[in-house]
């Protein structure tokens, strides 16, 4: 496994896979490398030739300058994570050389991105979606991978590749979770040990939440997970909307078409998202 700092250096040691015809994988993260992380790590090398797993702090995603700042980095750690796997290539590039100047694109998700995560954090998916496109231009990959646990921002992504027209096909995996059904985030490791014995509240509560829409109305569904999460003195919730899973835009009656309830919770001062499906 190699790490490679620019993309000259990166694209010069992917040529030889592209010139022979194999097809190369992108595995974009921000680092602080999990179990959910290795996951897709794993499915990128079972169906590729090469995999290439950037690391970097995208800065132009963060809202809240303290989120950036206190974004753990642990650039060593991740890199013997991803030995014990089958990756090629590591891409850990500075800012400057991801942003040698400003990146002043604007990008039109329609009502994808004006819900949930776009209406909380605006210029978010903006940023995403700057250096996603950057990611891609730099790799070109046949297949990129994301975890379905930012059900919104996959949803988003898939919309720019169409948009952008890239021959890339993106592929969607599992949520990962701890034994005790919170899902794995790098966000997980800035929380309390109080705050983490009861960040699993969040998950249970959207299980349970799988059974009640059958009995009860949307509305009263959606203000009963709020009230069992809030009901915790370390929580507050966001938002918690549930939506159809293709448009992302809130549904009003469940009558057994594909739904997605989604959520964000600050446990303290940690901001966490997790979503679920209804059928």
């Amino acid at each position: 496994m190699k790490i490679f700092e620019t993309k000259k250096d990166l694209a010069s040691a992917l040529s030889a896979y592209r010139n022979q015809g194999g097809s190369i994988g992108l595995v974009p993260t921000m680092g602080a490398l999990h179990d959910g992380h290795i996951s897709l790590v794993e499915q990128c090398c079972r169906e590729n030739q090469a995999t290439v797993v950037s690391i970097f702090v995208n800065p132009t995603q963060f809202n809240d300058k303290n989120d950036l700042a206190n974004y753990p980095r642990m650039l060593s750690a991740d890199a013997e994570k991803l030995e014990k796997t089958a990756c090629n290539f590591i891409f850990a590039p500075t800012v400057e050389e991801m942003y040698p100047q400003e990146d002043t694109r604007t990008f039109e998700f329609g009502l994808l991105g004006q819900v949930m995560e776009g209406a909380h954090r605006p210029g978010h998916f903006n940023g995403v979606a700057q250096i996603v496109s950057k990611l891609f231009d730099a790799v070109q990959p046949d297949k990129a991978y994301f975890g379905e646990k930012d059900f919104q921002q996959l949803a988003v992504i898939r919309h720019m590749t169409r948009a952008l027209h890239y021959p890339i096909q993106i592929i969607g995996c599992p949520t990962v979770r701890e034994p005790d059904g919170l899902s794995m985030s790098s966000r997980n490791m800035l929380l309390t040990p109080e705050q983490r014995k009861v960040a699993p509240v969040i998950a249970k509560t959207l299980r349970e939440s799988q059974v009640r829409i059958k009995e009860m109305p949307l509305d009263a569904l959606k203000q009963w997970v709020v009230t069992q999460i809030d009901s915790n003195p370390e929580m507050q919730t966001e938002y918690f909307e549930i939506v159809d899973r293709d448009t992302l835009q809130p549904v009003a009656k469940f009558t057994g078409q594909k739904l997605q309830g989604c959520i964000a919770v600050r446990v303290g001062k940690i901001r966490l998202i997790d979503n679920i499906a209804y059928e």
